[in-house]
């Protein structure tokens, strides 16, 4: 399993793709930008090359390797959501317990000690749930808008984690016009996909929903950014073969593409 590259403008020591100066920063700053470069696929790579990577589901892999990525995230999953109902101090120290525990297996696993991982986990506090991704699909002359990610780069639909306080549909402009310069309305919901479920990789530590709106151009011009280095329309047959597969899959372009031809088509989830 390849690690995807690191950042170019990151000269420290990479540690889960990032430098020690740019980790000590997302540890003490958390807003969107950090938020983002955190919880990204470069991130937690090193991590699954070590610790190996098998699929979410721990049944039957007897015959494989132990996932300790998958313990740690277990354990982190069962510590936060106790944290969060916990009625008493003694409750309360039984799951910081098992977080130290969690830490200490990524530890093993990683270059950062579990001081930093622990306090980069601690950073999602509250009953654990999925995050939001949204995507927007966006065609011109029946071809799709894809745009070419700085940090590994494959092609992608744009988009990105959901900022509170916007809608999804709001998200999903945004996004698009940061990371293409078009200016879009969100017009249709395409799918709703849970990110493990339908493949996408490297894994992450915590579930993510992915949503996936049709957008039509309302202006702007194509226009590269700080995470984007290409801004491109591809026919269904010229799908790049270097997707951004952390972000969007080709089975998933297939499906817009008919959803797009086919308006009567029903939103797809799961």
């Amino acid at each position: 399993m390849s690690i995807l590259p690191i950042e170019a403008n990151v000269k420290q020591k990479p540690i889960f793709g990032l430098g020690w100066g740019r980790t000590s920063r997302l540890v003490g700053n958390l807003h969107r930008n950090s938020f983002r470069t955190l919880f990204s696929p470069t991130f937690f790579s090193i991590v699954v090359e070590k610790a190996g990577y098998f699929g979410s589901d721990m049944q039957n892999q007897t015959d494989k390797p132990f996932n300790w990525l998958t313990v740690a995230t277990e354990l982190k999953a069962i510590s936060q959501a106790g944290r969060f109902f916990a009625k008493d101090q003694y409750e309360l120290a039984r799951h910081e317990r098992l977080e130290w525990i969690a830490a200490q297996i990524l530890e093993r696993h990683s270059d950062l000690d579990a001081d930093t991982i622990r306090a980069m986990l601690q950073q999602d506090c509250g009953y654990p749930t999925p995050k939001a991704d949204c995507r927007g699909v966006v065609f011109k002359d029946d071809k799709v808008l894809l745009v070419k990610e700085i940090a590994d780069g494959g092609w992608t639909l744009p988009g990105g984690w959901c900022d509170t306080g916007l809608t999804a549909a709001q998200n999903t402009e945004r996004e698009v016009r940061e990371e293409s310069g078009y200016e879009v309305k969100a017009v249709r919901l395409l799918a709703v996909f849970d990110r493990d479920n339908q493949g996408h990789t490297p894994p992450y530590p915590f579930s993510i929903y992915k949503m996936f709106f049709l957008c039509e151009i309302i202006g702007g011009t194509a226009k590269a950014s700080n995470e984007t280095s290409e801004v491109a329309f591809f026919a269904e047959d010229q799908i790049p073969e270097n997707l951004s597969t952390g972000r969007t899959l080709r089975h998933e372009l297939k499906l817009f593409f008919r959803q797009y031809k086919d308006p009567n088509l029903p939103t797809a989830f799961d």
